[in-house]
């Protein structure tokens, strides 16, 4: 499993990370042997989030309960979660009271006294940066954070937080896969007419301002596509040409087309994460071999030819 910095946190972590988003409702043993599979294919990475699952912090709940980690089981990994969707309104709250809050009924639930990393999850169009900044401060002085970042936010969003917040944001969660993937491939036809792929949408030039300003991307569904309602690409027929060029991939490579899918992202010269939504064991353990598989350029923009963008 390669390692990537988080941001400018000093934090070595895995290029693949374990979403716990669907653990919720999985007994303890299916929750275990996910954890299992995990950390013995180097993953020690566990991304979740308040409004994941059934209930508000449910799904955090269910790990911390199946686990029982030891203390120093809890230091050897990192756990990632997110606040600010407000799942009944539904709308976004990044004030002070309501992230402080959120994070405190995260560590209960999750039985831990800190959490490695928050998120601001998605942006809220009334954020007041010096509410967040309040709230940031608080959470680390008390040590109930250790790092801070953001998902799905745009480089102009990212600045506005910075106008007040001083911590380092370390981690940007985005939407990416070789199917789904406009912030990395509108620049291949940038200044060209007629052609949808070279509008620049609001974050455009994300991935190089995040490159610019050591932000780590975390690249969130990455097997979901945008054809027939955005289900899985893998062995989707709507996908026909992308699966060919994946299925020999994954002979050369000797490993499963999930790996593949995850290669094309980690291949990628930002560093990213890729984050898994997969609650099956041996799933995460195909997902996690691509962290190894050095795609070449030829194979890489083959991928992307082959999901339909534009290689000039």
């Amino acid at each position: 499993m390669r390692t990537i910095p988080l941001g400018p946190s000093g934090i070595s972590v895995p290029n693949v990370v374990a979403g716990m988003m669907r653990i919720d409702g999985k007994s303890d043993d299916e929750v275990q042997a996910l954890y299992t599979a995990s950390r013995d294919a180097g993953i020690d990475f566990f991304d979740h989030a308040d409004i994941y699952a059934r209930s508000l912090h449910s799904a955090e709940m269910r790990f911390a309960e199946a686990l029982h980690l030891s203390p120093s089981e809890r230091g050897e990994i990192r756990l990632q979660t997110k606040a600010g969707i407000v799942r009944e309104g539904p709308f976004f709250d990044f004030s002070y009271d309501h992230l402080v809050s959120s994070v405190e009924a995260s560590l209960r639930a999750l039985n831990t006294d800190y959490v490695d990393v928050l998120l601001l999850h998605r942006p809220d169009a009334l954020v007041e940066p010096a509410e967040v900044a309040r709230a940031f401060d608080h959470l680390e002085a008390s040590g109930k954070v250790r790092a801070f970042g953001v998902s799905n936010h745009t480089p102009r969003q990212i600045d506005l937080l910075r106008t007040a917040v001083r911590q380092p944001i370390v981690a940007n969660q985005v939407q990416l896969s070789i199917a789904h993937a406009p912030v990395v491939v509108h620049g291949l036809a940038a200044n060209m007419e007629n052609t949808p792929q070279s509008v620049v949408l609001d974050g455009g030039g994300l991935v190089e301002y995040c490159r610019i300003e050591g932000i780590t991307l975390q690249a969130w569904s990455p097997v979901q596509g945008t054809r027939a309602g955005g289900g899985a690409f893998l062995g989707n027929p709507e996908y026909a040409e992308l699966n060919a060029v994946i299925d020999e991939l994954a002979a050369r490579y000797a490993v499963t087309p999930l790996a593949i899918a995850v290669a094309w992202i980690t291949r990628h010269p930002a560093g990213m994460q890729v984050v898994l939504g997969t609650t099956t064991p041996q799933r995460v353990t195909d997902a996690a071999a691509g962290s190894d598989v050095a795609l070449t350029r030829a194979e890489w923009y083959a991928l992307v030819r082959a999901a339909g963008y534009l290689v000039p």
